[in-house]
């Protein structure tokens, strides 16, 4: 693998999503990312309030495959409220360096589309090494 992970976040769409439903972490990872169904329903039901925006990713590799799915969810009237969640790669594309590439790339566009935001957050479960 090279040492710079070229990947692209593409927004879902209707041509999309339905390729991002297939999208698998290891069955021992289940319980630690909602599926890609549970976070497009967020986009719609909106839980954590109608000031939230979310903006679901597939991320493509330079081969144009598909290797994971990434939501980003903000309040933009906030300079602190900008999460990462549903983030996932696919299980066949796992230790190939796609999660470090998605997570600069996701920084990058916050930085570049919500100039006001100071930070990034992520959920994490303490019992998830990885």
């Amino acid at each position: 693998m090279s040492d710079f992970i070229v990947i692209r976040l593409i927004p879902t769409t209707r041509e999309n999503w339905k390729d991002a439903l297939n999208l698998q972490v290891q069955a021992n990872q289940n319980h630690y990312v909602p599926s890609v169904a549970v976070s497009l329903a967020k986009v719609h039901i909106r839980p954590d309030g109608d000031e939230y925006k979310y903006l679901p990713f597939c991320i493509y590799n330079t081969e144009d495959s598909l290797v994971g799915f990434v939501m980003i969810t903000l309040d933009e009237t906030t300079t602190w409220s900008y999460w990462l969640n549903g983030f996932m790669i696919d299980a066949s594309y796992q230790g190939k360096e796609y999660g470090k590439a998605t997570i600069d790339s996701v920084i990058r566009y916050i930085r570049e589309n919500y100039v006001h935001s100071k930070c990034l957050n992520l959920t994490v479960c303490s019992d998830n090494e990885v």
